[in-house]
């Protein structure tokens, strides 16, 4: 959305309101002119200031909870620029139509807020110390889960900030504001209480003001009857160009007892608040909790705060300044199967697992032509570690079918990827068995079949990563040759992972296709034309069997061609026809699973292409 909403020549990015009403009371200037801007108080969402009879109107654009954006009372739409365009047509609320854009000056590009300025050092910061990844391991951590990641910052970073005094009392705080300068407008933000209040102290006239701030169930922060944040940044970046009821801007930061200096953060000055958040973002590493957040019931009372009642605990100052937490799903990073396998690498060297510590149980996971997939437990010098363990079958067909989970299990131990089912060894016991890491949700179909409530949001986020592990195999000249939603394993309901190398192929450097010798138990609704009329597989082969499996997803788990055999799927290729889009299925994502399914190979997009394009709408809906 970021990116769409940039390339708009009518967005300032993040301007003030009366730097937006100075562009549009141009002389001349007519009932209808409009310009979009960066909110300034609602995280990811956007302001539309128009023009009408001489004077400035501003409506703030929201991101709903559904993934949509309306102005507050008004329809939603699927984006702000959607809104906009209905605005155009329909006043709908606003004080006229929109009819004419107010385009930036020539050369001018929006506005860069200065926690879009420093975003992407807080998220490598935060991502590297919070889970100790380096390298792929980190790169793919913050391409997967941007969306999640910038959400956490944004309502966290308020603790690393040399404003932010922590849980410290009105008492503790008044003489930390006398000391040293005594300049008007010198504060610092204390925490109240564990449910999400703050102070806000304002030193004026030699003076400290304590102002409270509330969070009501929402999460909005705000100083009773004032302006509503997402962020407690958000709100000392409004109160330093603006008193807004305050009895004057905030002006400069009180250093913090460890010997933090203050910095100047003068009246409409963004520049001073950047300087502040730049400072911070090199400490920015605290560990955010991962609980849910109860909702809050908003205090009434004056616009001052009371003075706090209660006697304050001795040991309060000695607790960890940790203190909003924030609500958001767990992430592929904090399982144990993201970036390492296992606690003790130097045990599977050989990738031989001895039967002595693997154990068995009842639970059985899947079966197949090869026989069973069940649950069990590894067994190391440092830990016991969930897994699932694939074991061959003894019978008639017995060694054929071993000798193509031993080409599976070579495949596996060349791939090393987030997104991909990682194999742990081989145990060779009373029957062969293929250990790999436990994806305990199992197969994506089946999921969705179960959970028919999985937002398309999630959809995607399931998708995308699965274009990112076939990113991986493209880049690494691997032919998966069975992708589909069966063979996606689901380790939560955020996390996906491909599964089931049986079938896959390297392919040799000078060459981009392999050839099989022949037909053979293949799942023909899932393959590209050439594999099924000359036995050759590609890439690009994979590429039509995502788009099958994008299919299978945005379906919930629907089979693909239903009711019709093999060749009747053929022929149905063949004369130009594709399988309609699954009802609710986005556009954009059925304009994909169509250029996947592209007949001429050469035309069909790589890897490093869908993922892309599914990075780039998922970024859009999950903001």
């Amino acid at each position: 959305m970021a990116d769409r909403v940039n390339s708009l020549p009518f967005f300032y990015g993040n301007i003030t309101r009366e730097e937006a009403e100075e562009y549009l009371q141009q002389p001349g200037a007519g009932s209808g002119l409009y310009l979009l801007r960066q909110s300034r108080n609602h995280f990811g969402g956007f302001a539309l200031s128009v023009l009408h009879s001489g004077r400035c109107y501003h409506y703030t654009i929201e991101r709903e909870s559904n993934e949509t954006y309306a102005i507050a009372g008004g329809k939603s739409h699927s984006s702000p620029i959607d809104v906009i365009d209905y605005h155009s047509q329909e006043m709908d609320g606003l004080v006229c139509r929109l009819k004419k854009p107010c385009n930036r000056p020539k050369n001018m590009q929006p506005k860069v807020g200065p926690f879009e300025d420093l975003k992407e050092k807080l998220i490598q910061d935060y991502v590297k110390e919070t889970w100790n990844l380096q390298g792929t391991a980190l790169e793919q951590a913050i391409i997967s889960q941007r969306p999640h990641l910038e959400k956490l910052i944004a309502t966290t970073a308020h603790e690393r900030m040399p404003w932010f005094h922590g849980k410290i009392t009105r008492e503790d705080s008044e003489p930390r504001l006398q000391n040293g300068s005594r300049t008007n407008g010198k504060f610092l933000i204390r925490q109240r209480d564990v449910n999400g209040s703050y102070a806000l102290c304002l030193l004026h006239e030699g003076e400290v003001m304590h102002y409270r701030i509330d969070q009501d169930r929402a999460g909005k922060l705000s100083i009773p009857d004032g302006k509503k944040f997402d962020t407690l940044w958000q709100l000392v970046e409004h109160y330093s160009y603006k008193p807004d009821g305050l009895l004057q801007v905030l002006t400069e930061t009180c250093p913090q007892p460890d010997g933090d200096t203050g910095q100047s953060l003068l009246p409409q000055d963004t520049s001073g608040f950047a300087s502040i958040f730049q400072n911070a973002a090199g400490g920015f590493l605290a560990k955010i909790k991962t609980v849910p957040k109860p909702g809050r019931q908003k205090s009434r009372g004056s616009r001052h705060e009371n003075k706090d009642s209660s006697t304050p605990n001795p040991y309060d100052a000695q607790l960890p300044i940790n203190s909003r937490e924030v609500t958001i799903e767990s992430l592929p990073m904090d399982t144990p199967v993201y970036d390492r396998t296992y606690a003790d690498p130097d045990e599977l060297r050989n990738s031989i697992v001895n039967h002595k510590q693997l154990i068995l149980e009842n639970e059985e996971l899947g079966s197949g032509n090869f026989g069973t997939v069940r649950k069990g437990i590894y067994k190391t010098k440092m830990t016991n570690q969930p897994v699932a363990v694939k074991i061959l079958k003894n019978d008639e067909s017995g060694t054929s079918l071993r000798e193509e989970m031993l080409r599976e299990a070579n495949v596996m131990q060349q791939l090393d990827n987030p997104y991909i089912v990682r194999m742990i060894g081989i145990c060779d016991a009373d029957s062969l068995m293929l250990v790999m890491e436990l994806a305990e949700l199992g197969p994506l179909h089946k999921f969705l079949q179960k959970n028919k409530q999985t937002s398309i949001a999630n959809i995607t986020e399931l998708v995308h990563q699965v274009s990112m592990g076939m990113k991986y195999l493209e880049e690494h000249n691997f032919v998966h040759r069975d992708l589909a939603a069966r063979n996606v394993l689901l380790v939560t309901q955020h996390y996906a992972k491909i599964s089931d190398f049986g079938l896959s192929k390297v392919v040799a450097e000078d060459q981009n296709y392999y050839k099989a010798k022949g037909h053979g138990k293949w799942p023909l609704k899932w393959y590209a034309p050439e594999c099924i009329n000359y036995f050759k597989f590609s890439t690009k082969s994979d590429v039509w069997s995502f788009g099958v499996l994008m299919w299978e997803a945005y379906s919930y788990g629907e089979k693909p061609y239903r009711g019709m055999r093999g060749n009747n799927v053929l022929q149905l290729i063949e004369s130009g026809m594709r399988m309609d889009a699954p009802p609710n299925c986005p556009e954009e994502m059925d304009s994909l699973m169509k250029t996947c399914w592209t007949y001429e190979v050469e035309k069909r997009p790589t890897f490093a292409v869908i993922e892309q394009r599914l990075r780039r709408y998922y970024y859009d809906i999950a903001q």
